[in-house]
């Protein structure tokens, strides 16, 4: 076994943030470490919280983690930031506003860069929870970007996703535009002090009504995060949507399509890192690239002569 599996296997948390750092920086050694972290999963609720910039979600997990560490649970925060486009770093920083956890041990807090990933979660976010889940927390909250459509990739990853909404502030709009709305096991009525609470509600409502999903009816809670109001309603209905998952055939179809989704990631960079490589290292197809060619033709021609190459070696 991987020698940092074994300590994180052990409880080490230097392992684990060690850990994390390999598998941001895409390390030789990251699928063997993946595959025996993956060999000691202990099965923790992932739960994702999304939702539009300044919806208030890292205040919202700052109260949360202080409600369910009162449950004498453990948690993992991955809060997933925009990329700096100088160091390829996470950009925000969500730990700054969770520093009054840092000296708790049931509580270990990383912000990851989306490194330029499209769906707002870098394809090393799954590997960081199912790290987490080996070392043996509880809940795993992970915390997305808020960049719109973008959110939508949550959904592969986690077991539970919260939508955070605000009344007035015009998100309505757009995650119906998005699609967002079908993603949410959850509605999160966040700043539920402020006026226009039961407008948001009706409209969460009769969203509800129009799309009638089967099975699970996505409930709608409301919080108040600088006052700690709602937690515990909040993770009651986190709670009880876990219990959902496990007790009937919709959570064994979730965790196989996120399974399926997993793999094909995988397929995905195993074989982008080998075309990539050959590209790199012969000097005519770096020449073709400097004299602007056709870029459809080259990456048709150079996939096909990668596949050739291999079966000739084969």
């Amino acid at each position: 076994m991987h020698p940092l599996a074994e300590r994180i296997q052990k409880r080490d948390m230097r392992a684990l943030a060690r850990a994390i750092t390999l598998i941001e920086n895409d390390d030789d050694d990251k699928l063997k470490l993946m595959s025996d972290i993956f060999s000691i999963k202990k099965q923790a609720h992932y739960i994702g919280i999304t939702g539009s910039p300044g919806a208030g979600k890292s205040s919202l997990i700052n109260q949360l983690l202080t409600y369910i560490r009162s449950l004498d649970l453990t948690v993992a925060v991955i809060a997933v930031d925009p990329t700096s486009p100088f160091s390829g770093g996470s950009l925000l920083g969500d730990r700054t506003r969770m520093n009054q956890h840092f000296m708790d041990p049931g509580i270990f807090i990383r912000s990851m860069a989306t490194r330029g990933s499209l769906g707002g979660l870098a394809r090393s976010t799954k590997d960081a929870i199912r790290a987490c889940d080996a070392y043996g927390f509880d809940v795993i909250l992970v915390e997305t970007v808020g960049v719109g459509q973008s959110e939508l990739d949550i959904m592969k990853v986690v077991d539970t996703t919260g939508l955070v909404l605000t009344p007035n502030s015009g998100d309505v709009l757009q995650i119906f535009k998005a699609g967002i709305m079908e993603i949410a096991d959850l509605f999160i009525i966040n700043k539920a002090d402020l006026p226009g609470v039961g407008k948001l509600k009706a409209t969460l409502e009769e969203y509800r009504m129009i799309v009638k999903p089967k099975g699970w009816q996505p409930p709608i809670v409301r919080t108040i995060s600088t006052e700690n109001k709602g937690l515990e309603e909040l993770w009651e209905k986190l709670v009880e949507h876990r219990s959902y998952l496990y007790e009937s055939k919709q959570g064994e179809k979730q965790r196989q399509q996120q399974l399926k989704l997993e793999v094909y990631d995988l397929i995905r960079e195993e074989l982008w890192r080998e075309v990539s490589n050959t590209v790199e290292a012969d000097e005519e197809k770096q020449k073709a690239l400097h004299e602007g060619a056709d870029p459809y033709q080259l990456a048709r021609s150079w996939v096909q002569n990668w596949m050739k190459k291999g079966n000739d070696d084969g």
